[in-house]
């Protein structure tokens, strides 16, 4: 099969799944809202220490909406046994997994960033750094979805494997949170942020191309042992 027909399938496919339960697709973006939400009440009227704080906190708290998105992104293929049959298949299975987490990561990273600029703006953050907040999160939150399979595909045989996947992806999550964080200071304090943005982008290109791999040989793990 011509890869982007391979790619217009499993596009529709996941986009059927999302649709499907889109109540639980939804969960991590109402996380988003609510816990920013909650912390803005938090912190009360002092609306200068909000600002300071907007860029860490909002992307703290997308990190942990992913992580609620990533930790069943295997779970329901591996117990019906669709996942076994993506990995017998006669298609490429390298091109399989990269549709499938790209798809994931928008599916996941374009709800959350259509939604930061209300939080940001909520969170007294400066208006010419809003734009660098959706750019950081569209950049860095597929690379936390890719990053995040290949926990989510070392725990899928685990039926609380949540716990497990934050010890084991948490620490590779850093870099990604380090860049982003900095782009979006660097853009509310008026100087340039371009280079964060590239590093960022890097990460994407490298998790694009390597994440399929690990994420392969953990899914294999699981049905070897």
């Amino acid at each position: 099969m011509p890869l982007h027909l391979l790619f217009f399938c499993v596009w529709r496919r996941e986009w059927r799944l999302t649709w499907r339960n889109i109540s639980s697709s939804l969960n991590s973006v109402w996380f988003f809202i609510m816990v920013c939400t909650l912390f803005v009440i938090g912190i009360g009227p002092d609306r200068q220490a909000l600002a300071e704080i907007a860029p860490g906190v909002i992307w703290v708290i997308a990190l942990l909406a992913t992580m609620l998105a990533v930790d069943g992104l295997f779970r329901h293929d591996f117990t019906d046994g669709s996942l076994a049959q993506w990995l017998l298949s006669s298609q490429p299975w390298y091109f399989l997994l990269l549709f499938r987490l790209l798809t994931q990561a928008v599916f996941i990273a374009l709800p959350l960033a259509l939604v930061a600029p209300f939080l940001g703006l909520l969170m007294d953050l400066p208006g010419m750094a809003v734009l660098p907040l959706v750019a950081s999160l569209l950049l860095g939150i597929p690379v936390l979805v890719l990053l995040g399979a290949i926990g989510a595909a070392l725990t899928v045989g685990f039926e609380r494997g949540g716990l497990l996947l934050a010890v084991l992806i948490l620490p590779l999550y850093i870099p990604v949170l380090i860049f982003a964080i900095a782009a979006v200071q660097a853009a509310a304090l008026g100087t340039a942020y371009s280079a964060h943005l590239a590093l960022l982008a890097t990460l994407l290109l490298l998790a694009l191309a390597l994440c399929p791999l690990a994420v392969n040989a953990a899914l294999r793990l699981n049905f070897y042992y």
